[in-house]
């Protein structure tokens, strides 16, 4: 089993699984520029001191997902590997950041390429430039999560077999549901016009932190979500984290969603010389 040295781009906000509890899907870029998704990932049962962060640099075993077909998807082997061995900052405009996302891997700019590459399964991860980002809007959703995945997984919990670590098992308090999602409105370089929702780990921690900031107003902490989003990332060089998900890969007329968002600085003209 090859050891990957793995930058990470992407986490996504946990989601119920019936078979692994709750999971996050983390992906991230080798040093050539290919992608890795590492899934599953109980992250939040990771030890604080374990809890990786984005642009983390992991060197972990992986071994090649035989129950997702998705080309990029691996299982990490030990759960114990998943600590940041280095850190990737924004220094110097964030070049480094910049090297490896928008030199190294490949940044697309159609969308039809990238579903038709879904549909050949030979993708389903990428980096995304939109010509246009036209608006940023959420939509209300289900509040609590759903009941039989939540028994099921307590089930599985009570019979030790969902966690190793008692602990954890009397602990562990599943993630709160999001009431909103959200979304961005974007036309591509062929004009192709296009809604993706967000499904960014920082997008609901920036609302229940707005959500406490603004007393419990919900309609007050959208406008700071869309304010960050929309007015102030649409003033920096906005990139989006293309994924797929396993349900709708291969038959959804367009399976991909924003699971990150790389609102990078404007180079400086200085940089380019």
């Amino acid at each position: 089993m090859p050891r990957e040295r793995i930058l990470i781009t992407v986490k996504t906000y946990p989601t119920l699984s019936r078979k692994y509890g709750e999971t996050v899907c983390t992906a991230g870029l080798r040093e050539d520029g290919s992608w890795v998704r590492l899934y599953p990932v109980p992250f939040r049962r990771l030890d604080e001191a374990e809890q990786y962060k984005k642009f983390d640099w992991l060197e972990c075993d992986v071994v090649r997902s035989t129950k997702d077909p998705r080309p990029e998807t691996y299982h990490p082997v030990d759960m114990r590997q998943l600590v940041a061995v280095d850190h990737l900052d924004t220094a110097a405009n964030w070049r480094e950041r910049r090297r490896i996302v928008l030199g190294k891997a490949t940044v697309h700019t159609r969308l039809q390429a990238v579903i038709d590459g879904a549909k050949a399964n030979t993708m389903s991860l990428a980096v995304f430039k939109p010509a246009r980002v036209t608006d940023f809007i959420w939509e209300e959703e289900e509040r609590k999560w759903d009941a039989s995945k939540l028994a099921e997984m307590r089930n599985r919990a009570d019979q030790g077999e969902m966690f190793t670590e008692e602990t954890w098992r009397q602990t562990f308090e599943v993630i709160r549901k999001m009431p909103f999602s959200f979304s961005y409105r974007f036309e591509d370089e062929a004009g192709k016009a296009s809604e993706l929702q967000v499904l960014d780990w920082e997008v609901g921690a920036l609302f229940w932190n707005c959500l406490q900031i603004c007393n419990g107003d919900e309609a007050a902490a959208r406008a700071k979500v869309r304010q960050k989003y929309f007015d102030d990332f649409l003033q920096k060089d906005l990139h989006f984290f293309l994924g797929t998900t396993q349900e709708f890969h291969f038959r959804a007329p367009n399976p991909w969603v924003i699971i990150g968002v790389f609102p990078i600085p404007h180079e400086r003209q200085s940089e380019l010389f």
